[in-house]
């Protein structure tokens, strides 16, 4: 019903109800926000959160351009006294060199994530909308994997992939970083495929579709920002895991960054560790992750929103 506006003795436009407009429009610019104080004391807890977390990584650029003899000097110096990039001239040529390496660590990150995709979707689509017979147990079952260290693990897991041929292998430690990835993977995708609406899938069911037409363009298009999070989850992880790697690879050739920047500690023209290379390693380690997150921010957080809270 469209109110019936009237005006009064004074000119101002009423409704029906014998409101002002212009006093409840002023009422409302008049609304308590925030106190001052208490913005400004939010805003410098941020910025010093920020400048927290951003100084490690500032130390390592600069640590990285440091000419040798600076870098490795007691105590050190935090702003270098001159830029040398001989550090990162050193790690590129250092053993089989750095391209190696990274790709290395590239490739056993997106076998990774590829094999990681792969399982949770089909799992957690089944868990989710079939009823699989004790499927409640099995999923809690299947969590319980988080509680077991897979360091706990190696030595057997190496054994049985020295028999297959998978060590030295970068499929081989995809499938180890795999597994330290499943669980926390699998409740993410689970959750975020029953938090798609039925109704959708019954309508899809009635226009004749079936189970795997229903995945590909219901579910899936719907649990973009899920799939996201597991990828970009299964990146880190494999990009920074180190202990797996150690106990499968004995070539140099098959090295990650991981290994090859412990590798680099015992290495020097100085006799101690080439604190240059090794930040110079660090550095270079640290912006795919970095630059991973930024892009895919936004659906990092929904995802993690919608696969963490039912």
């Amino acid at each position: 019903m469209t109110p019936v506006v009237v005006p009064d003795a004074s000119g101002v436009r009423t409704d029906a109800l014998g409101i002002a407009r212009s006093d409840v429009q002023r009422r409302s610019s008049r609304t308590p926000g925030p106190p001052r104080r208490t913005r400004y004391l939010v805003g410098a807890i941020c910025i010093a959160i920020c400048i927290i977390m951003v100084l490690p990584i500032v130390a390592s650029v600069l640590a990285s351009v440091k000419p040798t003899a600076e870098a490795a000097q007691t105590p050190p110096t935090y702003v270098p006294h001159g830029l040398s990039f001989d550090a990162y001239r050193r790690l590129w040529e250092y053993q089989s060199g750095l391209p190696t390496y990274l790709v290395n660590s590239f490739g056993t990150a997106l076998l990774t994530v590829l094999f990681t995709l792969g399982l949770t979707i089909l799992a957690g689509y089944g868990l989710a909308r079939f009823p699989v017979p004790f499927k409640e147990p099995l999923f809690v079952l299947l969590l319980l994997a988080l509680i077991i260290p897979y360091q706990a693990l190696l030595t057997p897991i190496f054994l049985t992939f020295a028999d297959f041929g998978l060590t030295n292998s970068l499929i081989g430690l995809a499938i180890i970083h795999t597994a330290i990835q499943l669980p926390f993977s699998l409740y993410i995708m689970r959750n975020s495929f029953e938090a798609v609406p039925r109704e959708l899938e019954e309508a899809a069911m009635i226009d004749g579709a079936n189970s795997v037409q229903i995945l590909r363009r219901v579910f899936l298009p719907a649990v973009v920002p899920a799939i996201i999070t597991v990828a970009l989850f299964a990146f880190i992880t494999s990009w920074n895991e180190y202990l797996g790697a150690l106990v499968m690879m004995n070539k140099d050739s098959k090295f990650t960054l991981p290994l090859i920047l412990a590798s680099s500690r015992t290495e020097t023209s100085l006799g101690g560790t080439d604190w240059g290379m090794l930040q110079a390693g660090i550095t270079i380690s640290i912006i795919p992750c970095v630059g991973i997150y930024l892009l895919l921010q936004r659906y990092f957080v929904a995802g993690f929103l919608t696969g963490a809270v039912k």
